[in-house]
């Protein structure tokens, strides 16, 4: 059974950082397209940065500049470097595969606060 599992999530200052890692058993994980979403209580999951098997990334407009999504194929892991983090991006974050078939983590808590 496929394992995606994320981890990496805690309490930060605004300002502060986090690197979020998400692992997984998926077997030809360099072919997947990975993903980091999130979603804030009472918001919708939001598609937050991407990066397809070729390292190729993309990002939402508020992200952009601050989190960088990067992918270690020998470990079967990506990550999320989140830098100069806001209140805003308060949330539960979700590692999501897909490709020949979509796979979803359980979720890392981030909280951004003073």
């Amino acid at each position: 059974q496929v394992q995606v599992v994320e981890s990496g999530g805690g309490l930060v200052q605004p300002g502060g950082s986090l690197r979020l890692s998400c692992a997984t058993t998926i077997r030809y994980f360099s072919i997947y397209h990975m993903a980091w979403y999130r979603q804030a209580p009472g918001k919708q999951r939001e598609l937050v940065a991407s990066i397809t098997g070729g390292s190729s990334t993309n990002y939402t407009d508020s992200v952009k500049g601050r989190f960088t999504i990067s992918r270690d194929n020998a470990k079967n892991t990506v990550y999320l470097q989140m830098n100069s983090l806001k209140p805003e991006d308060t949330a539960v974050y979700y590692c999501r595969a897909y490709g020949i078939r979509s796979y979803w983590g359980q979720g890392t808590q981030v909280t951004v606060s003073s």
